[in-house]
């Protein structure tokens, strides 16, 4: 199966934002079933593991409805430690609701822009994390994302993205056409995974953006953790 460069539903202008909201519902469900949600907590265990820290910063890239701040707010608060977060996204319509759902978190914000011109300065945050999101883009592109990242975090990337695989394309198919009629949902869920690489492109691509040691592996089903380490971290991958 080649990689597709079709654009995604969610990506076009225009969309309703009753369409959007109810498909970012759906989002969320499969990111918390799928593994989603638990591979971006299983990287940043990773990257924790020989120094770990008492408050984190965080910048989550493209955060969608925010279902990943929340989450891993809610696992450092049953660790005892404080994280911090900004959630970024571009979609305005999509900002608002991530804010609505996060007005209760005091230690969530919410920004409206550009994940590629984030208005932060270097070194604002000890992790950048972009979760599901660098699939949508071509390949220079995520080589070029991830070397603005590299500007803004201390420590590490984290990064979470599907795995390309016939096998998920259909198994996605199949699942969303038995729960939703949302055809934003029916549309997106199958070509986010023809959108996505495979595991050994995931690799080769991060590790030739040249950004720091990379350490990647797989979760299931057909998804990918990965974390890039900076020079804030400590070498040992």
């Amino acid at each position: 199966m080649k990689r597709s460069y079709e654009k995604e539903m969610m990506d076009l202008a225009g969309n309703s934002p009753e369409l959007l909201a109810d498909d970012l519902g759906n989002l969320r469900v499969l990111n918390r079933y799928l593994r989603g949600t638990r591979s971006v907590i299983l990287a940043l265990q990773w990257a924790l593991r020989s120094r770990p820290l008492k408050r984190l910063s965080i910048l989550d890239v493209g955060t969608g409805s925010a279902d990943i701040p929340v989450a891993i707010c809610a696992w450092a608060k049953q660790r005892n430690f404080t994280a911090k977060i900004v959630g970024i996204e571009a979609d305005p319509v999509t900002a608002v609701i991530a804010a609505k759902r996060t007005q209760e978190h005091g230690d969530i914000d919410i920004v409206q822009g550009d994940a590629g011109s984030a208005p932060f300065g270097r070194g604002a945050f000890d992790f950048v994390i972009a979760s599901q999101f660098l699939h949508h883009f071509t390949e220079t592109a995520i080589t070029d994302l991830l070397m603005q990242w590299a500007t803004l975090a201390r420590r590490a990337i984290v990064i979470s993205d599907l795995v390309r695989h016939p096998l998920a394309y259909h198994g996605i198919g199949l699942l969303t056409k038995l729960t939703t009629r949302n055809i934003m949902t029916l549309t997106d869920s199958p070509l986010s995974v023809r959108r996505a690489l495979t595991f050994k492109e995931w690799a080769g691509l991060l590790r030739q953006a040249d950004i720091g040691p990379v350490k990647i592996f797989p979760v299931f089903p057909f998804r990918m953790a990965a974390v890039i380490q900076l020079g804030g971290g400590d070498g040992k991958m």
